[in-house]
């Protein structure tokens, strides 16, 4: 056999890895199945979204953050406005006609104004299969086939179906960006991942909670050069930084957030407010299921406890003194009648009648002092693993311990563990805590009986297909350690449980209007997801957080 014969032989190879390797039959399934989701259930996200559309396309550019004829105003960055207004030129006119783009209190719409947005979110997440098939591509080859199934992990994702495709939101493309820095930051395209993920930020403020890791990385990775650094004197300290990467990074940074900024100046007082409403409270409607959702159940136990056992108040307050616990069985009572105490599914700020009240700065402190921790070793070694899992320990530190996080956030975690759990088979229990309880508590954003079955057996068959092929595609630690295994069964053991769980809660919704002592309990349900759910987060959290600071073999 010639030379020459070997080039196409080569090349069909080449063909055949890459379709082994392709997204595209998953877009095509996936797009069958978010097809048939149109005409179902969306929330008032979808109102929200059709509002924005009307108020970008009916109002100049600095009404925007000013306008609110309806509640559901503007509230996410320009880039995102930007976003809804371009949408907005490519309304058809039958859908015009139907309401879509009419700014009034409340929207008035049928069908066609719902299969156009939802055609929005499908069309618009095309970007997240482009940005996976290339973090694919360019894998090593030892590395395809976990790459691969990272990847459509994500692309199938329960969060990006219950979320988008269901309740509403737009979270395909936004996450899209956030990997697409990722990406970039594996294959050391530093002011690619700036770009990226300056523009992520302009989009959705949320990522705001990732900008540390992105911060610490980027400075010591591109900005800081202790390769060639000798330190005589205090002078020599201009000689660590490399002026001309800062230049061209800062240039990057600052350029995407003027274009994005400069023209709201005149109103940038009323665009900060809608971006950090910190008069919304504590917790959500529905509590995250984080640490506050804990401190306000261990809130609702003691305040059960002390009004039926008023023994138990009388001997505590010998030893502990107003204002640490009410004086009085009196006081605990008014406080009920008169304060939002978290049950009642408001939005506002929540009022704990025994615990102390808890306030915006400290859960500020809280979330930088645990993003602090995650960060400093990145400034040590900024390798790609250790950027991811700051970036995970980040998103960990604002979903546990925000101020008003939304259950939605849990997102801001899945998706960058994912990216780090196939570089050790020890990632994979805590990785499964979070995968199994994040996307089941967001099971309440769904709460008509007829999207019981979808988000049920989507999540079991989606757990069950991901979590044995990262296990098969996960290196086996080089480190000869003992493995807990009873740990790992206990985690296994949560999980399973989750499935009773749902199907209990779902029994008891069903069963609430049929008895009235059942209607006295409405949001049960809802505290049994926050609590169960909050359990298995804050066990993966510590995993892994134990895993990033005591055990250095595994990120080199």
């Amino acid at each position: 056999m010639n030379k020459g014969s070997k080039l196409p032989r080569a090349q069909h190879a080449k063909s055949l890895d890459s379709r082994k390797y392709s997204l595209w039959n998953f877009w095509v399934c996936s797009l069958a199945f978010k097809i048939l989701l149109i005409p179902g259930y969306f929330s008032t996200d979808f109102e929200v979204h059709r509002n924005w559309l009307a108020l970008t396309n009916k109002l100049p550019l600095k009404q925007w953050y000013v306008e609110h004829t309806s509640q559901w105003t503007l509230d996410y960055p320009p880039f995102f406005a930007y976003f809804e207004w371009l949408l907005s030129q490519f309304v058809p006119a039958k859908v015009r006609e139907n309401g879509c783009l009419d700014l009034v209190e409340i929207g008035q719409f049928g069908m066609p104004t719902v299969v156009f947005q939802r055609i929005t979110v499908i069309i618009s997440e095309i970007l997240l299969f482009v940005v996976l098939q290339i973090y694919i591509n360019k894998s090593a080859a030892n590395e395809k086939s976990a790459s691969f199934v990272v990847a459509s992990s994500i692309v199938l994702s329960p969060g990006f179906i219950i979320i988008d495709h269901i309740h509403f939101q737009y979270n395909g493309f936004l996450f899209a960006m956030l990997i697409g820095a990722i990406v970039a930051a594996k294959h050391k395209r530093y002011l690619v991942c700036a770009a990226c993920f300056t523009t992520a930020l302009c989009f959705k403020h949320i990522f705001l909670y990732l900008a540390p890791s992105f911060f610490a990385f980027l400075l010591r990775a591109y900005v800081l050069d202790f390769g060639n650094f000798k330190f005589k004197s205090y002078n020599d300290l201009i000689w660590l930084v490399r002026w001309p990467n800062l230049f061209k990074l800062g240039s990057v940074v600052m350029v995407i957030f003027a274009v994005c900024l400069a023209p709201f100046y005149s109103v940038m007082p009323n665009l900060l407010t809608r971006l950090f409403p910190f008069s919304r409270g504590l917790t959500h409607a529905y509590w995250a299921p984080n640490f506050w959702a804990l401190y306000s159940f261990v809130d609702k136990v003691l305040t059960f406890v002390f009004l039926k056992v008023p023994y138990v108040h009388n001997f505590l307050s010998r030893f502990i003194s107003p204002p640490l616990i009410p004086a009085t069985i009196e006081q605990i009572k008014e406080k009920l009648e008169v304060y939002n105490v978290g049950t009642r599914g408001l939005v506002q700020d929540v009022y704990f009648v025994i615990l102390p009240q808890v306030q915006p700065k400290l859960t500020f402190l809280l979330t930088l002092f645990y993003q602090v921790l995650a960060v400093i070793p990145v400034l040590f070694h900024p390798s790609f693993k250790r950027f991811v899992g700051s970036l995970t320990l980040c998103g960990f530190a604002s979903f546990l311990f925000g101020w008003h996080v939304h259950e939605k956030a849990i997102m801001l975690v899945i998706i960058p563990f994912s990216f780090l759990v196939t570089s050790d088979r020890r990632l994979i229990s805590p990785f499964r805590l979070l995968a199994a309880a994040g996307y089941v508590s967001l099971f309440p954003l769904l709460y008509e009986s007829q999207n019981f079955l979808i988000k049920l057996l989507y999540s079991v068959v989606w757990a069950i297909i991901y979590f044995f092929a990262l296990k098969q595609t996960t290196k086996v630690s080089s480190s000869v350690r003992r493995r807990v295994f009873f740990l790992d069964r206990l985690a296994l053991f949560y999980i399973v449980m989750l499935i009773p769980m749902v199907i209990g809660v779902e029994l008891l919704n069903a069963l609430q209007w049929k008895y009235k002592l059942l209607q006295k309990f409405e949001f049960a349900g809802l505290v049994i997801y926050s609590i169960y759910c909050s359990i298995g987060i804050l066990c993966s959290w510590m995993g892994l957080s134990w895993l990033y600071n005591f055990d250095e073999p595994l990120w080199q």
